[in-house]
């Protein structure tokens, strides 16, 4: 706790767009909630957490209240996934299979393998839009293709969408169902954003690849923009948290950390589309946070410790 005291009272956001130092705030002011696509209200946040025997899913209230552990599984757990609706996650179990859960950790289903080949890995699941369907990466070591595929959430139905040229992971999409986001690689250089139609039309990049774009970003709930973390293959120099528009213009940082050892990498944007969480880094200390997407009231919702929050989702309440 002393040790995030410090860091906070030493730590300074700045807004590059506006170019004004604003001091983190430890306050928590509940904004009105804007039009989205999904439920505009908050609920608990999930994320991914190593317990010293795998890693496995938490939740936890925004206000940092009521930590749970909702897995307990030998495989391991990663890549949490709310569903719109709140009443599921859907997660990547072990390291090649999708599977889903309740909140309370009930109810787990984990899904065959759409391939007869023992070997292709499906993970980094995400729901979209109406719930009724899962966007996932899948890996086949024989043909070396990954790639983003689509399917029902009962496993059928599924449908090979396309990937980058170095392949496809960590696959989101749009609010209005129209377009897949994904972490893409370039030839012989760094991880970038890239996007296609849920056709699977229209691969191309979106924005610039900002020295690698690191796992996880996300759609604000309007549709307007994406957040992204900077800096990915970098580590000379610190990461930080910014947005962009979907065509990749109008990139505006969140974040303005200035040393190497000092990381912010996101999670999601609020149902509400207030906030922004993200996991804050100083050398080997690990904090969960939330900040406005201007730049503005940071607040802690876990306090710097050991405990690194990773995939971290911010879901709805169970409608």
């Amino acid at each position: 706790m002393h040790r995030m005291a410090d860091f906070m009272k030493r730590f300074r956001w700045t807004s590059r767009i506006a170019g004004v130092a604003i001091v983190a705030s430890t306050s928590f002011v509940a904004a009105a909630p804007v039009h989205a696509t999904y439920p505009g209200r908050n609920g608990l946040i999930a994320f991914v957490a190593d317990t010293g025997e795998g890693s496995q899913i938490y939740t936890v209230r925004p206000n940092g209240k009521d930590l749970h552990q909702i897995t307990d599984l030998a495989e391991g757990a990663g890549a949490p996934d709310w569903s719109p609706d709140g009443s599921r996650i859907v997660f990547g179990l072990g390291d090649c299979t999708i599977a889903f859960i309740d909140p309370d950790g009930s109810d787990l289903m984990a899904l065959p393998h759409g391939s007869p080949e023992p070997d292709v890995c499906e993970g980094d699941p995400s729901f979209t839009p109406d719930g009724s369907q899962v966007v996932y990466s899948a890996f086949d070591p024989v043909l070396e293709d990954e790639a983003i595929w689509i399917m029902d959430v009962d496993g059928s139905d599924r449908v090979r969408l396309g990937r980058s040229p170095g392949g496809g992971t960590d696959p989101n999409v749009s609010p209005d169902g129209s377009t897949v986001s994904f972490l893409g690689f370039l030839p012989n250089g760094p991880t970038a954003l890239f996007a296609m139609g849920i056709d699977g039309s229209d691969v191309h990049q979106v924005g610039p690849a900002l020295y690698g774009i690191a796992f996880k970003h996300d759609w604000a709930p309007d549709g307007r923009h994406i957040v992204v973390t900077d800096n990915a293959d970098d580590f000379d120099h610190p990461a930080n948290v910014a947005t962009m528009r979907p065509d990749g213009t109008g990139l505006r940082y969140v974040t303005d950390l200035q040393t190497p050892s000092s990381r912010a990498y996101v999670g999601s944007y609020s149902p509400d589309e207030d906030w922004i969480v993200f996991r804050l880094e100083n050398g080997e200390g690990f904090g969960l946070c939330v900040v406005r997407p201007d730049g503005h009231a940071l607040r802690t919702v876990l306090p710097f410790s050991e405990f690194r929050p990773r995939f971290i989702d911010w879901g709805p309440p169970v409608s």
